[in-house]
């Protein structure tokens, strides 16, 4: 049995949710790509539910909103939800084989996002500073990983927990071919 690519996130949740934060701090389509540092067609299609976002437009458009990632990405919630491994609503980066699944998004008041994430050898994810006193956990399940802020970075195999500033600019680099890890971003 052949597996395809994981299901890529259903635009009309983040169009939604990228009109609503939009609207919310009153800014204009024009002065958000600004502050996201992307094109004001590329908004205005993402809000439109057409196009394809990476993980890093939607970071940009994150931080330049003051959300968490989530708030664009999380899907209505039902009263309970169980999310079987290889499922779920998951992002891929445009700069290595990173994939994220959001396992659970942050509820109101408590502010913390939780992530399985599939990492393969041979290329680095690196991220950008999410919204100030970010702080990112990581518990591994599967392989190794280099993970932290840049210049700071741990290796990490199976069990190994590390918690770091996710407010400063982090990488993670798979050492071995399936590696999974959890990943926790705590907002503050």
């Amino acid at each position: 049995m052949t597996e395809g690519p994981p299901p890529r996130l259903p635009l009309d949740w983040i169009a939604a949710a990228l009109r609503r934060e939009r609207t919310r701090v009153g800014l204009s389509l024009s002065e958000l790509a600004k502050r996201a540092g992307i094109a004001k067609s590329t908004l205005s299609q993402l809000e439109a539910a057409s196009g394809n976002p990476s993980m890093e437009t939607i970071w940009a458009l994150a931080v330049a909103l003051g959300v968490p990632f989530s708030a664009l990405v999380e899907p209505p919630a039902p009263a309970v939800q169980v999310i079987r491994a290889g499922e779920g609503p998951t992002v891929h980066s445009e700069q290595s084989s990173y994939v994220a699944t959001l396992l659970s998004a942050s509820p109101p008041g408590a502010r913390r996002d939780i992530y399985a994430v599939g990492l393969e050898p041979g290329s680095v994810r690196t991220s950008e500073p999410h919204i100030p006193g970010t702080v990112e956990h990581i518990v591994v399940s599967a392989g190794r990983v280099e993970a932290g802020p840049v210049g700071e970075s741990v290796e990490l195999g199976p069990g190994d927990y590390m918690s770091y500033r996710g407010d400063v600019p982090h990488t993670y680099e798979a050492r071995e071919a399936g590696t999974k890890f959890v990943l926790i971003m705590q907002h503050v």
